[in-house]
């Protein structure tokens, strides 16, 4: 049975001496992996296509047990990624989280869409690395279910102080006057920062900016959130730290 659909390869593992299996993440199906055939030989047709972090065309067959790529055809390969080690190893977080978050069978229209926007951020532009791991980190979460109660004080239901406190293990945001123990104190652009993460049209999210301070901030909420939420270590994420 052949299935058309547009793709980007998360993931890549050698199969035998020759073949490769690779993981996709769809709009239309989610997560799909697919056997390449011969991937290994040096003149194969698909080595472009079906490479880390290329976006393509595919014609995939499903066979009994998994797909495998009859075709397909590179749309963006994302080759500037592999000038920077920086850029390069958030790419690698950003496509780990992907493949822990998706799902195999669900559409995932928005989260491919901010993760090629994101590959494109990193390979085009000059806007702080940080504050784009933290769009996809919180945007990501919010997507699969994890969005936090950042729409008014968890006690009080104020919408916003100057100062708020955003606690990352039950992912709540308090007010100046009902701080709680443990939470991480920010100012309220912050917040603020956080709910258009959150809640923004996915084509505008990486569209905001903040102070050196800021985001600072809004980097180490998302990360701690984040790892709350998955309560296990990503091999990915510790490399990028490590290289910093």
């Amino acid at each position: 049975m052949g299935t058309a659909t547009k793709g980007l390869v998360i993931r890549e593992q050698t199969i035998g001496e020759s073949d490769r299996l690779v993981t996709l993440l769809t709009a239309d199906y989610g997560l799909v992996r697919a056997f390449v055939r011969g991937a290994k030989q040096v003149k194969n047709r698909l080595a472009s296509s079906t490479s880390l972090f290329a976006y393509s065309d595919f014609s995939l067959y499903r066979g009994r047990d998994a797909f495998s790529v009859d075709n397909a055809s590179p749309i963006e390969v994302f080759f500037d990624l592999r000038k920077d080690i920086e850029r390069l190893a958030v790419a690698q977080y950003f496509a780990q989280l992907a493949y822990e978050l998706a799902e195999e069978e669900q559409p995932a229209p928005e989260m491919l869409s901010v993760l090629l926007n994101s590959l494109h951020l990193l390979c085009n532009s000059n806007k702080d690395i940080r504050i784009i791991k933290a769009v996809v980190e919180m945007r990501f979460l919010s997507l699969s279910g994890y969005m936090p109660n950042i729409l008014a004080c968890a006690n009080c239901s104020v919408y916003e102080t100057d100062v708020m406190y955003f606690d990352t293990l039950d992912g709540c945001i308090y007010c100046e006057n009902c701080g709680k123990a443990g939470a991480i104190v920010c100012p309220k652009n912050v917040i603020t920062a956080i709910r258009f993460i959150c809640l923004t049209e996915p084509k505008k999210i990486f569209s905001f900016s903040l102070s050196e301070e800021n985001i600072r901030l809004l980097s180490d909420i998302c990360e701690k959130y984040l790892l709350t939420r998955l309560q296990r270590k990503l091999p990915t994420l510790e490399f990028y730290k490590g290289i910093l």
